[in-house]
């Protein structure tokens, strides 16, 4: 059996998710044998996937949109825009309803990662033993939910999985990702750290993750409990979205904009440490799906094609004068 696994590419938790998902489905589905082959996907303006990939004789999606295609045999995802349209949300709804696709798709976006739902989904329906893999669902929690301790957790990185986070947000190898999703479920994270081909990456990525702190430090305007910064005149694929609140730690929310190759990137942010009530909070992701966008309710982006940088800075100035509007109000009602 040749399985296809397709993961939310440059995250820690859809690595993770692709790795829980190759061992439960290695040890639950195809114990005689299976051949697993990865393949990343990102969140870009226009189509998002290429049926022609769909090429397995099974095919998984995890941590990412749903696709209707009769070629996706196992979907799992925790996100609250997991529906590009309507009638890929009434799709997933048609196949629920009937036992043999509904019991291999799976969705509930009140899962803090897509780990730990497929983790229970794998443990409850299938018999799986997730007692082994603790430590990569407990980082998958942390890093996907931002359940750090404080913005020095995030930011700083002492812990393994912090490093590995770094490095795998930040690759521009597309072998690199596929060569570690199998070690997350057979190595702790602290042995998959010291790995060659992993230990070689991380010190120039330290580098970068320090001058990308002073960018956004010299270019963030912090007003009315909001961070805004531009730094979309850096290539950057990517950078700890933690920095903003390290450095404004009373602010609520955040909104960067960046371009790295394939796209110019609205990112909306709330502080995970905030004092805020999140019932007097705003939805970002209904704010970024009015542009295409989604993610959760307390983070979400936007991805506008490389040459469409003028929408995106657009888009970013409407949903900073939004959110501050929203947070003046919400502070001087108190």
């Amino acid at each position: 059996m040749r399985v296809r696994v397709f993961y939310h590419d440059k995250c820690f938790d859809g690595a993770c998710s692709a790795s829980l998902f190759t061992r439960f489905h290695r040890e639950c589905i195809a114990p005689s044998g299976a051949a697993y082959e990865y393949h990343g996907l990102v969140h870009r303006a226009g189509a998002l996937f290429d049926e022609s990939d769909f090429t397995g004789d099974e095919n998984a999606i995890v941590d990412f949109k749903y696709s209707p295609s009769p070629k996706i045999t196992w979907w799992f995802d925790h996100h609250q825009s997991a529906f590009l349209t309507p009638a890929d949300h009434e799709s997933f709804l048609a196949c629920k309803a009937d036992p043999a696709c509904g019991g291999r798709k799976f969705f509930d976006p009140t899962y803090t990662s897509c780990t730990g739902y497929l983790a229970h989904i794998a443990e409850t329906k299938f018999g799986f033993d997730t007692a082994p893999l603790k430590e990569l669902i407990h980082w998958a929690n942390i890093v996907d939910g931002a359940l750090y301790e404080s913005p020095e957790a995030a930011v700083e990185m002492a812990a393994p999985a912090m490093k590995l986070t770094l490095i795998i947000e930040a690759t521009q190898d597309p072998a690199f990702i596929p060569r570690l999703i199998p070690l997350l479920t057979e190595l702790p994270l602290a042995k998959v750290l010291e790995q060659p081909f992993v230990a070689s990456l991380l010190s120039p990525l330290l580098e970068t993750h320090q001058k990308a702190i002073a960018l956004i430090r010299e270019r963030s305007e912090y007003r009315d409990g909001t961070i805004f910064f531009d730094i979309s005149d850096h290539l950057l694929e990517g950078f700890n979205k933690f920095i903003p609140y390290y450095l404004f730690p009373d602010a609520t929310y955040s909104i960067g904009l960046s371009k790295s190759s394939f796209r110019t990137k609205v990112a909306v942010g709330s502080n995970p440490w905030t004092k805020a009530d999140p019932a007097t909070m705003v939805n970002l992701a209904q704010v970024c799906e009015r542009y295409g966008g989604g993610g959760h309710a307390r983070v979400g982006a936007i991805s506008f094609s490389p040459d469409r940088s003028d929408e995106a800075r657009a888009a970013a100035a409407v949903i900073v004068a939004e959110l501050r509007a929203a947070e003046l109000a919400r502070t001087s009602g108190q």
